[in-house]
C-alpha cells in the first residue's frame, strides 16, 4: 500500500515538473512587463467616457451667408475647429441658456483687466515664451477671480488642442468678438506679440474715453439725484405734518398749498405703487433690450433724442472706425472685418446697417457708395472711407477718423455737460422755491383768516 501511493507521488511530481517548465518557458519567451506598466495598460484599456455638450454656434458659409445651428462637440474650440474644416468662419460658439439660467446681468471682466493681460501676454511672446507657459504664469499673478478662471479654462482647452483664438473665443464676457478676430489674423500671420499690444492700446483708449465720459457725469449725476432725494423727503415726510397743522385751524388753504399737499398725500400713501412702476419699467425696459425688435425700437428712439442721440451717434462711428482700422491693420480681411465690426456694435440700427454693407460690398458694391446710402454716417466718414478706399489706405483713415470723432465726442460730452448741470439746478430751484411759495401764502391765508376772525 506504501509503494503505491509512493508511486502516485512520483508520477504526479513529473507532471507538475513538467507544468512549471512549461511556465517558466512561457515566462521566458515573454517581454518582462513591471508591475507599474501592467497598471498602466489596464488603465488604458477602459474605455475613457466622451462627454459631449450641445453647443449653438453662428457662422458665415463659403458664399458668405450667415447661418446657424446646434452641433454636440466634446468643447467649444473642437467645434470651432470642425466648422473650420467644413469652410466655414465661426462667428459665435456658445453653450445655449434656458429659461432658469436666465440673468438680469451678465457678469464682464472690467476692460483695465483685459489691457493688462494683453500687456503680459505680449511681452512674454516677445521674449518667445510658449503660450501655454504664459498662461500659467499670468493665471498665478491674477486678482480678479473671473479673469482668473476663465484663464485656467483656456489653459486647459490648449492642453485639448484648441488654439489661442478658439479658447479665448470661448469667452465672450471677457474677450469681445473683434479681439477674437484680430487673435486669429494674428496666429495666422504669427504676429501674436505686436497685436496684443496693439489691442492692448485700442482698449487702453476706449477705457480712457469711458473715465472720461463718466467722470463729466458724476456732477450732474450727484445734483440730479439730491433733487429726487430732497423731493421725496418734502412729500414724504415734511409735507404730512403740514396737513395735520392745517386741518386743526380748520384753515381755507390757498390753490398752490392744496395742490402740493394733495401730491405730498399722494407719494405718501402711493409710494409702493409708485415704486412698483418704476422696476416694472425697468424690468419691461430690459426685456425689451433682449429681443430684436425690443432693440430696434429702443435703439432708433435713442438715436433720434435730442443731445444724447448726437453723442451716441458719434460715440457708435468712433468705435466703428477703431475697430475696423485695428483689424485691418491687424491683417483681416475686409468681409471678415465688417462682420466682426458689426457684431460688436452695441446698437441694433448700426449693426443690421453694416451687415447690409458688408453684403452689398460682396455683390461688387464697393465700400463706400453702400455706406453712402445708409444715412448713418456724416459726409465727414463717408468722405474718408471713400479715399481710403481709392487710394488703397483704409486703415490709415479710418485711424484718423477715429482720432477726428473721438475728440468730438469729448468735445459735444462736456458741452451737454454744461448744459445739464445749469439745467438740473433751474428744475432744483422751480420746485423748491414751489413748495416755498405754498407754504408762505398757506401762513399769510391762515393769518388773515385768525385777523378777520
Amino acid at each position: 500500500m506504501t509503494m503505491e501511493l509512493t508511486k502516485s507521488e512520483k508520477k504526479s511530481e513529473k507532471k507538475t515538473d513538467k507544468r512549471t517548465q512549461k511556465r517558466r518557458a512561457r515566462r521566458m519567451a515573454e517581454p518582462k512587463v513591471s508591475r507599474h506598466a501592467k497598471r498602466n495598460a489596464a488603465k488604458v484599456k477602459k474605455p475613457r467616457k466622451v462627454v459631449l455638450t450641445k453647443f449653438r454656434y453662428k457662422a458665415l458659409d463659403d458664399k458668405g451667408k450667415k447661418i446657424s445651428g446646434k452641433e454636440s462637440s466634446t468643447s467649444a474650440g473642437a467645434l470651432h475647429l470642425a466648422l473650420l474644416q467644413r469652410g466655414m468662419q465661426p462667428l459665435q460658439v456658445e453653450v445655449p441658456k434656458s429659461l432658469l439660467k436666465f440673468e438680469i446681468t451678465k457678469k464682464k471682466v472690467p476692460r483695465p483687466e483685459i489691457m493688462n493681460f494683453s500687456r503680459q501676454m505680449a511681452v512674454f511672446m516677445k521674449a518667445g515664451i510658449p503660450i501655454m507657459a504664459a498662461l500659467e504664469v499670468i493665471v498665478d499673478e491674477t486678482q480678479g477671480k473671473l479673469l482668473k478662471s476663465i484663464l485656467v479654462d483656456m489653459v486647459e482647452r490648449l492642453r485639448s488642442g484648441d488654439t489661442f483664438a478658439a479658447a479665448a473665443k470661448a469667452h465672450p464676457e471677457a474677450f469681445p468678438n473683434f479681439y477674437v478676430g484680430i487673435l486669429e489674423s494674428a496666429e495666422l500671420t504669427g504676429n501674436l506679440d505686436s497685436v496684443l499690444n496693439q489691442l492692448a492700446d485700442y482698449i487702453e483708449r476706449d477705457v480712457k474715453a469711458r473715465s472720461k465720459i463718466t467722470a463729466a457725469l458724476v456732477y450732474p449725476s450727484v445734483v440730479a439725484a439730491m433733487s429726487v432725494f430732497t423731493i421725496m423727503v418734502l412729500g414724504i415726510f415734511v409735507m404730512p405734518r403740514f396737513v395735520v397743522f392745517f386741518a386743526s385751524l380748520h384753515a381755507k388753504l390757498p390753490f398752490m398749498t392744496q395742490l402740493m399737499l394733495n401730491a405730498s398725500s399722494f407719494v405718501g400713501k402711493k409710494w409702493y405703487e409708485i415704486f412698483g412702476g418704476i422696476l416694472l419699467i425697468v424690468i419691461g425696459f430690459m426685456t425689451m433690450r433682449r429681443t430684436n425688435n425690443g432693440r430696434r425700437y429702443l435703439d432708433t428712439w435713442l438715436l433720434h433724442m435730442p443731445v444724447v442721440g448726437d453723442i451716441t451717434q458719434t460715440a457708435i462711428i468712433e468705435r466703428i472706425c477703431r475697430i475696423l482700422a485695428s483689424l485691418l491693420r491687424a491683417g483681416v480681411d475686409l468681409p471678415q472685418s465688417m462682420t466682426v465690426t458689426a457684431e460688436s456694435s452695441n446698437n441694433y440700427v448700426y449693426r443690421t446697417a453694416l451687415e447690409d454693407i458688408r453684403e452689398e460690398m460682396m455683390e461688387g458694391q464697393g465700400l463706400a457708395a453702400p455706406l453712402a446710402r445708409s444715412g448713418l454716417f456724416p459726409s465727414a466718414a463717408k468722405q474718408m472711407f471713400r479715399v481710403g478706399e481709392e487710394t488703397g489706405t483704409l486703415d490709415q483713415q479710418l485711424e484718423v477718423a477715429a482720432t477726428y470723432y473721438g475728440r468730438e465726442l469729448e468735445t459735444k460730452v462736456d458741452r451737454a455737460t454744461s448744459l445739464f448741470e445749469p439745467a438740473i439746478i433751474i428744475v432744483m430751484g422751480i420746485v423748491v422755491g414751489f413748495v416755498a411759495v405754498a407754504l408762505i401764502s398757506a401762513m399769510y391765508g391762515i393769518y388773515n383768516q385768525v385777523k378777520v376772525g
